[in-house]
């Protein structure tokens, strides 16, 4: 294992499932168990499953001019959210190049938590934090223990009264079995899951509890690289897994754009003023390639950095494939040329073991209105 500076209290109870805890973003991760990882992702998918994501990093943003910060490091308006309320949005270079991507969480007038990646979220912050009336905190106490799936609802209602009335991307401050924690409504699954942030010292009750309490319900532990499985059928990009910055471009810096990976959502509608704002509008209709869907005949999925081809060419890459035996769909993300990027489009995905036939497809694949991580009661 990579040397890890980040540590989590729930190591113990990784190793135990047999995990080397394999270094990400600077803390020892669990990215293998002992046991059949497509029973994690059948948990997610139809039950529920709680996962340690304590390697995120977890930023405080206090003072008067904390929004002033948040506004100038990332590309939403955060005037705009309540305290309670929390929103998704992306951090730009100067080039108007993707660095990183967040959860930005306003807990009161003067006060947001974001968290982000393993990407340059903490040095953007910091850096729009200088010479302002701002205390920019990286909080490595602080837990992420995250309970994904349909069940995660029935089992927290147990403990937690008014859990239903939590609606996406918003959280709360409460207790659980007599612990303070902030619980949150979101994940990075497809979905309805909450991410419950907790206090060093009571990680390993909660997970705990989850563990013994929930198995009834058929809650689970998952490791962290289930989330491959979830990610590709529901498309939640990875950074730097499906960036410029895995697969570089051959005659410029590595670098790609919020119009390339289809995250020029994130953006407020108007803002300017955000870190390299005027390239980002600038590079609009510039793409050099597009973050795009794959279907493959059969059931062997595309290999990580499986070559696309169009008549005989490389093209692009598949950045994580993925066939769901319960959605009977062979799927995954891509880097493919603009012109393939449409549905329909003949290709082929060059696997070590020879070629599939493939067609370009939009996503997401698994619930594209979204309404199961929505859902509402």
């Amino acid at each position: 294992m990579t040397a890890s500076w980040r540590f989590s209290a729930l190591a113990e109870r990784h190793r135990a499932m047999g995990s080397d805890l394999e270094d990400w973003s600077g803390m020892g991760t669990a990215w293998t168990y002992d046991k059949d990882q497509m029973e994690e992702y059948m948990a997610i998918r139809t039950k529920a499953g709680v996962m340690d994501v304590s390697g995120l990093k977890k930023v405080h943003v206090i003072g008067p001019h904390a929004s002033h910060v948040i506004d100038r490091a990332t590309t939403r308006n955060v005037e705009k959210l309540k305290p309670g309320r929390s929103t998704y949005a992306c951090m730009l270079n100067d080039q108007g190049k993707f660095v990183d991507d967040c959860v930005i969480y306003r807990m009161g007038p003067h006060s947001f938590m974001v968290v982000h990646g393993s990407g340059a979220g903490h040095e953007q912050l910091t850096m729009a934090a200088m010479g302002r009336n701002v205390t920019v905190q990286f909080d490595d106490d602080l837990h992420d223990i995250s309970l994904q799936g349909p069940v995660a609802v029935d089992f927290l209602e147990k403990h937690v009264p008014g859990i239903r009335d939590v609606v996406y991307f918003s959280h709360i401050h409460t207790m659980l079995f007599d612990k303070p924690v902030t619980i949150s409504r979101t994940g990075y699954t497809g979905e309805r899951g909450y991410e419950i942030f907790c206090r060093r010292q009571d990680a390993v009750e909660i997970w705990d509890r989850i563990v013994a309490e929930g198995a009834d319900m058929g809650i689970i532990p998952t490791r962290f690289t289930t989330l491959d499985m979830l990610r590709a059928e529901s498309y939640l990009l990875f950074f730097p897994y499906d960036n410029s910055e895995m697969y570089p471009f051959e005659d410029e810096a590595c670098g790609d754009t919020l119009w390339e990976l289809g995250l020029d959502f994130t953006v407020s509608k108007g803002k300017t003023g955000f870190r390299g704002a005027e390239e980002h509008y600038r590079l609009k209709g510039k793409e050099r390639f597009k973050i795009y869907g794959v279907k493959l005949e059969g059931t062997e999925p595309a290999a990580e950095g499986a070559p696309i081809l169009r008549d005989g060419k490389q093209v692009g890459v598949v950045t994580i494939g993925f066939y769901s035996p319960l959605n009977d769909h062979n799927v995954g993300i891509a880097r493919m040329p603009v012109d393939c990027a449409e549905p329909g489009v003949p290709l082929t995905i060059q696997n070590p073991d020879g070629e599939i036939a493939a067609v370009a497809s939009p996503m997401p694949f698994y619930d594209p209105e979204k309404k199961r991580r929505t859902a509402k009661g």
